[in-house]
């Protein structure tokens, strides 16, 4: 038997019209290097087990209709206000915006940053999926432009993705982010000859300081998906595994009754 479904709330102070949430790879039907809830179909897992595991989701949120899944190409094109339609192929982005209540934004992830974005009054929300490319390329300045509201007053949440502790990358890496912006050395620990432990958690939040994103606003950050297995798929760790799913939405749903593992 399936272990049950276990979600992860972020802790921070949003209205109630906001609800959000990430995945574990905890409940679902899947099997073998994706046992547990995978949410992906493009990880080579069965279709027929993705279909199942996206429904039960579907069922324990209560959600009124599909969530868009995209085909996440680590670049920075943001779908805004998209609706889900039966048989429809993934669309290519990287990130969700909506200022529409029954828009769920959903991004997947396995060691790459999910970030859920609200306003302060609870009427604009986004999902972004960002690798250490998309990071580079701009996807967070880019789904922010279309926020309406105050920079400065929106709420964000780092979702779980792979640790300071365990990215390793090479010297050009660590070059792209530096040469546009010298402070994010500070997100780069030297390692082996010619490599860098990154910190993606760290790079977020340099960017959102930069865009005017109040410090004190931003939360999360404190997972790792490649350490934590019981919690987390992790491309690194596994290569071939599932994905989880980080999910915003405007909408009634309670949130109260989710599991929260902090």
């Amino acid at each position: 038997m399936p272990e049950a479904l276990n979600f992860i709330v972020p802790p921070w102070p949003v209205p109630a019209s906001v609800h959000a949430l990430t995945t574990t790879r905890r409940g679902g039907v899947s099997e073998g290097g994706y046992a547990g809830l995978n949410l992906a179909a493009h990880v080579g897992d069965a279709t027929a087990a993705v279909a199942s595991n996206r429904q039960i989701l579907y069922q324990e949120l209560r959600l009124g209709q599909p969530v868009v899944w995209l085909q996440q190409v680590h670049g920075t094109q943001v779908l805004v206000n998209p609706r889900a339609e039966a048989g429809a192929a993934a669309i290519s982005a990287d990130a969700v915006y909506a200022n529409e209540p029954g828009v769920v934004c959903a991004v997947l992830t396995a060691d790459c940053l999910p970030l859920l974005v609200t306003n302060a009054a609870g009427t604009e929300v986004a999902a972004i999926h960002a690798g250490w490319r998309g990071l580079a390329a701009g996807v967070i300045e880019a789904t922010l432009h279309y926020f309406q509201a105050e920079v400065s007053a929106l709420q964000v949440w780092l979702g779980p993705a792979i640790g300071p502790d365990a990215f390793e990358v090479g010297k050009e890496v660590c070059d792209v982010f530096t040469d546009a912006d010298p402070a994010a050395l500070q997100a780069f620990q030297p390692g082996r000859p010619g490599h860098y432990l990154a910190d993606l958690y760290a790079l977020a939040r340099l960017r959102l300081e930069r865009l005017g994103v109040a410090s004190e606003h931003v939360y999360g950050g404190t997972y790792c998906t490649y350490t934590q297995s019981s919690l987390f798929y992790s491309y690194r760790r596994e290569n071939c595994t599932g994905r989880m799913a980080s999910l915003i939405w405007l909408d009634p749903i309670s949130a109260t009754d989710f599991v929260d593992e902090r």
